[in-house]
């Protein structure tokens, strides 16, 4: 084997250079400082150098701050329009961005740790409406689930899963995060999760953005978020919590209907019911399954296993209430991209406060990738709207390039024969 060497600047990252141009093409400089605000005219970096920053070291295969200094500096100072910041500057930044966290008293005398962060959620849903991904005055779906982030920091507590970390309440409209707010992992998802989703509703609302169906699991099934919910969205699904009451009443249901939700044959009918012991009565949609074992179930008395959910929804069939509710599983598919491709699983900061900054700034980074994504699998076809962030960074973002100065002008020159061109088209 020969080996030859050259003293050629040629770089590796040249996709890199296209997410740049986009960054600086929808302006995103101007609409980061007007809502973060704008540091002084004699510094060198501003909220937005930082947040691009970060968003390329992402897009780059990073994972962490450090990567900038020992692995992309290079590379990133080598992209037109990028101020390139040492890692520290990363991080101070990011923590001059987080208020303090909230400390709530429950009943039960349990310290319950809250982060808020209105300005970041904000900037989310404005670059989210910039990009078309959200339209004010087009009716949305909203799913909310809380995630259990494991994580080891300084101020992280133990959950029920016995592990410590945060437990941020997240709220989706189709494969965008809307919404973050993040809570220590000590906290039980249904305390204060009412005011919590007033916020998410009057944030939507304040930017125009209509909300017909929500979506929720039953860690929202309490009557004050069912209120709220009900309040602010025309109809609601919300996985029920059965009490001996309504088991009773599901024990007694004769006409079960048999069909298939997903590759799972079922059976679902569905009852009036009134929960909470209150006055009004809503629609539970019920469905069963065999279970594998074939155990008996003591309290339901047979082999079944019984799901319900709660609706207002009178018009949609049985059938088509769980398929629907179902549906909301693909929540799941986001939370694993937020852990595994943008930087969830390695969070930077000691504190909670801190942390949820960089967690919205990483939402916020996958939702431009969603747009870059949707918006180069329609010009190149070497890129999909389904490839993960890695496939991507293997497909469009590594190709060897550099620039050539001439007649005073800079041209792209890329090392390869894919059609690069057509993403500029």
């Amino acid at each position: 084997m020969k080996i030859t060497t050259s003293f050629e600047n040629i770089n590796s990252f040249g996709g890199l250079n296209f997410i740049s141009d986009e960054y600086d093409r929808l302006n995103l400089h101007k609409m980061i400082t007007y809502h973060l605000g704008s540091r002084s005219i004699l510094a060198t970096y501003q909220y937005s150098d930082i947040i691009k920053n970060i968003w390329m070291i992402l897009f780059a295969g990073g994972d962490c701050a450090e990567d900038i200094h020992t692995n992309l500096k290079s590379e990133l100072c080598n992209i037109i329009g990028m101020n390139v910041s040492s890692p520290d500057t990363i991080l101070r930044l990011q923590k001059e961005l987080c208020p303090n966290k909230e400390i709530h008293l429950s009943k039960a005398k349990v310290i319950n740790e809250f982060s808020k962060n209105e300005r970041l959620n904000e900037l989310n849903l404005a670059v989210l409406l910039l990009t078309n991904q959200l339209k004010k005055g087009r009716i949305h779906d909203l799913d909310f689930d809380n995630q259990f982030i494991p994580c080891n920091k300084y101020d992280s507590k133990k959950s029920y899963k016995m592990k410590n970390g945060y437990f941020p309440g997240i709220a989706t409209i189709g494969k965008n995060i809307v919404y973050l707010e993040n809570r220590n992992g000590n906290s039980n998802v249904k305390f204060k999760q009412e005011e919590t989703l007033q916020r998410v509703y009057d944030l939507l609302a304040c930017k125009e953005i209509k909300i017909k169906r929500s979506r929720m699991d039953c860690g929202s099934f309490t009557k004050e978020v069912i209120k709220v919910v009900e309040e602010n969205s025309e109809l609601f699904y919300i996985r029920a919590q059965k009490c001996s009451e309504l088991t009773s009443q599901i024990r007694g249901i004769e006409n079960w209907k048999k069909t298939t939700v997903g590759n799972k044959d079922v059976e679902v009918a569905s009852l009036i019911y009134t929960p909470f012991k209150g006055n009004k009565s809503y629609r539970y949609v019920v469905s069963r399954e065999a279970s594998k074992n074939k155990q008996i179930d003591l309290f339901q008395q047979d082999h079944f296993i019984y799901r319900a959910i709660i609706t207002n929804d009178i018009e949609m069939t049985d059938e088509e209430v769980v398929e629907y509710y179902n549906q909301r599983g693909s929540s799941e598919k986001i939370f694993d991209e937020m852990n595994n491709d943008f930087g969830w699983k390695n969070l930077p900061f000691s504190f909670l406060q801190e942390n949820t900054v960089y967690m919205l700034i990483t939402a916020m980074c996958r939702n431009f990738y969603l747009y870059i994504l949707a918006k180069l699998s329609k010009k190149v076809p070497f890129v999909e709207n389904t490839f993960r962030l890695k496939k991507f960074i293997f497909r469009f973002i590594v190709v060897p390039y550099k620039w050539i100065k001439k007649g005073g002008q800079k041209t792209l020159k890329l090392f390869t024969d894919k059609p690069y061109h057509l993403a500029l088209e």
